[in-house]
């Protein structure tokens, strides 16, 4: 089972100095907010419109974005994200472009956290290192990386460790009080805190468990180092939900399937565009 050493605690708490991941929660700490982390399929409807997308999320309140490299096999993903991956892959999206497009929205936003979610075989096989040092270079703060497991993460952790990234792990209502321990003292940047049980999709509402799962998840969280900040995603996909995450803990709340299905269903462009930062608007407030 992975340990984590004295090595890399302090390379954890050194990187956090840096990271943008870390100043925004800061900042947001000091004016009472909770962040907004939207998460988007690099590619899908194509790469240019990717760009557009995420610069509108980001000027509707979006606080971190999340973009998706689309992988072939993305067991973590339910229905929606899963069709977005096929249509982008089908387009011929790569993961340079997926970079590419990160380093166009690093120029425009210069302080806004950017994180890849995608899975380790986009990372293999080019090298962990090597794939991390350009990440960097585009402008990328962390990975999720679902399919490492914490007793496989070692070279991982050492590779994204080295040159600052934050590593964000996830974890389910059913991780158990000592592995989640295990996991908060290895992940940075913030725990991805897993609302339901199954895949990503939006749901109409929650059962008592995600709310007991969140609180019991805080706890660790909360007497983590330097208070490893909790953010929690499934589901999610209006302002009611937000407050509803938010009052059990949560210090940010992820938004996938909502956009996703507005980006599926809307065809204009312009109209598209309006509607998303309508909608970020509205769930950025249910953040305050």
């Amino acid at each position: 089972m992975y340990k984590t050493n004295r090595v890399t605690k302090k390379k954890k708490n050194n990187n956090n100095n840096n990271n943008r991941i870390d100043k925004k929660f800061y900042e947001l700490k000091r004016k009472n907010e909770k962040a907004l982390i939207c998460y988007v399929v690099a590619g899908f409807p194509d790469i240019m419109s990717s760009e557009h997308i995420i610069t509108s999320l980001i000027n509707g309140g979006a606080d971190i974005i999340e973009i998706g490299i689309p992988f072939s096999d993305p067991i973590a993903d339910g229905s929606t994200i899963q069709y977005a991956i096929q249509k982008s892959l089908i387009s011929g999206t790569t993961p340079d472009m997926c970079l590419e497009l990160a380093s166009r929205i690093r120029k425009t936003f210069t302080n806004v956290p950017l994180i890849i979610m995608t899975y380790s075989n986009i990372l293999y096989r080019k090298g962990y290192i090597q794939f991390a040092k350009k990440a960097k270079e585009c402008g990328i703060d962390g990975f999720i990386i679902p399919d490492i497991p914490m007793e496989e993460s070692k070279e991982y952790l050492n590779a994204m460790q080295n040159i600052g990234m934050s590593t964000i792990f996830l974890v389910s209502p059913n991780t158990a009080e000592k592995r989640l321990k295990m996991i908060s003292r290895i992940c940075t940047g913030f725990l991805y805190a897993i609302s339901v049980y199954g895949t990503t999709g939006e749901r109409q509402g929650f059962d008592e468990y995600t709310i007991e799962s969140i609180k019991r998840v805080k706890k660790v969280t909360a007497a983590a180092a330097n208070g490893l900040p909790l953010a929690v995603g499934f589901g999610i996909s209006n302002p009611k939900h937000v407050r509803y995450m938010i009052n059990a803990g949560a210090d940010a709340v992820i938004i996938g399937s909502a956009i996703i299905k507005k980006i599926q269903e809307i065809e204009n462009k312009e109209t598209l565009l309006n509607t998303l930062n309508r909608f970020i608007y509205e769930l950025k407030n249910s953040c305050k």
